[in-house]
């Protein structure tokens, strides 16, 4: 429409108008967040599982692994260093799964940039046509 159609429209259908539109926009916006909200939660259930995977898979080798290092080390050493030496080990191990799971997660934040910034710009935009 242009500018002269809308001057000589009466200000209550003018107001209906700005009325259904702002309500069309907000539905809109709530769509694209619930989207986005969506997706990033897939992003964070992904590291979350990569997580829980790591430390299944390392609580069901770390006692017989453990065992079998402390046998082959104790050979050679005392036995109690023999332990601490593979303790260090697996809490390297530990911290290098746990940084990885902590970036996947990581790569889900914020939770809704695209749709902050356009619900900013939709006021800006609602404040210059009232």
């Amino acid at each position: 429409m242009s500018d002269q159609q809308l001057r000589e429209q009466p200000v209550g259908d003018l107001l209906k108008r700005l009325s259904e539109e702002t309500s069309t926009l907000v539905r809109q916006e709530l769509a694209l967040a619930r989207a986005e909200m969506t997706e990033r939660g897939k992003r964070a259930g992904t590291g979350a599982g990569m997580l829980g995977g790591a430390g299944v898979a390392g609580l069901l080798t770390l006692g017989a692994l453990t065992a079998t290092l402390i046998g082959v080390l104790d050979t050679a050493m005392v036995f109690w260093l023999a332990a601490l030496i593979v303790t260090v080990v697996w809490a390297a191990v530990a911290g290098v799964l746990a940084l990885q799971g902590k970036s996947k997660i990581n790569e889900a934040t914020p939770p809704a940039p695209q749709t902050m910034e356009t619900v900013k710009e939709d006021v800006r935009w609602a404040k210059t046509r009232t």
